[in-house]
């Protein structure tokens, strides 16, 4: 006898990124936009004001998430213009940078909050590597200016933690959390 199938997820983000990760690991939601300004450079904060936002929808957990680079103590958040993200990708070249997520997975009965931070190293880069990865657009929408999982890949010298969370979720929390607080019902614990 087939179990029923597991509640979608309310996913309170609009990043294609996210959508794509939670499709990869078959765990089904439905987006609803967030009402949600993002003042401070917290992520976690970000992630909580995002799902809280959306509300309760039955008993359906609500999943916010949002993504910032670190390096030197500097945040960089999303490029401006072609010369923002070339000055982004120079100031990351030949170092190791976080990328720090905010993850909230809410019901109307518990919250779980956490923070998720991955290691990523940028090989050296010239001018020329910089010209050419500006020019791709890739850069566009994206913290720190560069999408791992595309053209942006060809910096990355080593990388230690969850690889998902440089693209845009940490995909391995979201499974431990679903795996403790819904054992079975998405597919995993």
């Amino acid at each position: 006898m087939a179990a029923p199938p597991a509640p979608p997820l309310i996913l309170a983000s609009t990043s294609p990124r996210r959508r794509e990760i939670l499709e990869q690991l078959r765990i089904p939601f439905d987006v609803v936009v967030p009402e949600y300004e993002e003042r401070s450079g917290d992520p976690v904060e970000h992630a909580v004001g995002k799902a809280r936002s959306v509300g309760a929808l039955g008993d359906r957990p609500v999943l916010g998430c949002d993504t910032e680079v670190i390096c030197d103590g500097r945040v960089f958040g999303k490029a401006e213009s072609e010369a923002d993200a070339q000055e982004m990708l120079d100031a990351l070249a030949g170092k190791t940078h976080e990328v720090v997520s905010g993850l909230a997975l809410l019901t109307p009965a518990w919250e779980e909050v956490h923070r998720e931070v991955t290691l990523v190293t940028f090989r050296p880069l010239d001018a020329r590597d910089l010209a050419h990865y500006v020019a791709s657009g890739e850069w566009k929408g994206r913290a720190g200016a560069y999408a791992i999982q595309g053209l942006g890949a060809s910096f990355v010298e080593r990388i230690e933690g969850d690889y998902l969370n440089v693209v845009g979720l940490p995909g391995a929390l979201l499974v431990r959390i679903l795996a403790k607080r819904f054992p079975g019902v998405y597919g995993f614990g």
